[in-house]
């Protein structure tokens, strides 16, 4: 059976630094769903965004997981949003174990402040706003995740000894 690790959560909490962390610690193969969308459209996500819209968007993101769904195991660094549809999550369940990376709505703002590639914070780049995003999706990433971590104040490698910890245990 394939068991992928899943790394969601809200932009900026840290899936794709973790990500490589895991790789790192694995040596299994590390992809990113935004840059596997970004190549196969050949675009941008925020030109996606712009030309075609969130719902197009998440539909190549659909697609994308459901054939990373049937690769050998890997770390997959998920898009923010991934969880809002209950089709992804059931496919990510059934070929990996999920983990939740959380960090508080200020940590995320430190962290994407200075970022032009987060479409849905455009215009809307502030603590405030993040924070009434992330507790939108709150209960879409908690009933989703198997495993929940949480990011501020520590460094990659502890985050991912502590994943591969916890991603043992569930096993």
């Amino acid at each position: 059976m394939k068991k992928h690790i899943y790394l969601i959560g809200f932009m900026g909490t840290g899936k794709s630094t973790i990500s490589r962390a895991l790789h790192k610690s694995l040596s299994w193969d590390e992809v990113d769903m935004d840059a596997v969308i970004e190549q196969d459209a050949g675009m941008k996500i925020t030109d996606i965004f712009a030309q075609f819209g969130e719902s197009h968007f998440r539909d190549l993101e659909t697609a994308c997981l459901a054939a990373l769904a049937k690769k050998d195991a890997s770390i997959v660094s998920c898009g923010g949003g991934v969880v809002l549809r209950k089709e992804n999550v059931d496919l990510m369940k059934t070929s990996g174990t999920i983990v939740l990376l959380t960090a508080t709505p200020e940590t995320v703002f430190e962290r994407v402040k200075h970022s032009a590639n987060r479409p849905i914070l455009n215009g809307n780049m502030n603590v405030e706003f993040i924070s009434q995003l992330m507790e939108k999706r709150r209960s879409a990433y908690e009933t989703a995740c198997q495993v929940k971590i949480a990011t501020d104040g520590k460094n990659p490698d502890a985050i991912a000894a502590e994943i591969m910890t916890a991603v043992d245990a569930v096993l």
